[in-house]
């Protein structure tokens, strides 16, 4: 088990693991990501009720994809909202992640594929994920790219929250008390890294959606 470093202050379940994906992994990741992409186009989600957009794009892996829209609000989906394909399937590195950092008895069936693009100047506003079934898992995240100054606060909307920022190749696990806190991105340090390649930030967000069967 790798050690996540020490970070005071954070909620208890918060694991920060830094440059956990080498140079060559963060460029092998880009082109699963640019693969799974291809199958499953990028597209513009937007808030329930009032259609505004969010400033990322997204797509996602796996069985289930999280999606938004004016009418429905926040789901999961076994089908692209544009394309009405299934979504490419998990990567195995991905799998792997999972499995290496968390003791989670099954895998996730949704991994969010967000790109922070530049000429938007994305930032993600403070949320907790409670979409799913399922709030017991952890919720497991990657970075690639631009660095992000990732915020975390209380269960509670509002109040102090801690920063840290992220590098390309990091790790983030939000489990336990951490695991419904609420998070987000507020700022991206756009054209520091030529990982992605039409430049910003891939976040890879990986999620179990369902409890685990017991029958």
């Amino acid at each position: 088990m790798i050690i996540p470093d020490s970070l005071q202050g954070f909620p208890p379940g918060f694991a920060h693991y830094p440059l956990y994906f080498s140079s060559a992994e963060q460029a092998e990741l880009i082109e699963v990501v640019k693969q799974g992409v291809a199958q499953a186009p990028f597209f513009q989600p937007v808030m329930p009720r009032t259609g505004a957009p969010l400033s990322v794009v997204m797509s996602n892996f796996g069985a289930l994809g999280w999606v938004t829209d004016k009418d429905k609000g926040y789901r999961y989906e076994p089908r692209h909202p544009k394309t009405d394909q299934p979504w490419p399937e998990l990567p195995a590195a991905l799998g792997r992640l999972w499995d290496k950092l968390t003791d989670y008895p099954a895998q996730p069936e949704a991994c969010l594929i967000n790109w922070y693009k530049e000429d938007k100047a994305s930032k993600m506003g403070m949320h907790v994920d409670n979409d799913e079934n399922n709030l017991r898992a952890p919720v497991v995240s990657v970075s690639l790219g631009d660095p992000a100054m990732f915020r975390i606060g209380g269960p509670k909307r509002g109040g102090p929250t801690k920063g840290i920022k992220l590098y390309s190749g990091d790790v983030v696990v939000l489990a336990d008390d951490a695991r419904l806190c609420h998070h987000g991105v507020s700022k991206v340090w756009y054209g520091k890294s030529a990982v992605v390649p039409r430049g910003g930030r891939i976040n890879l967000t990986m999620r179990r959606v369902n409890e685990v069967s017991t029958s």
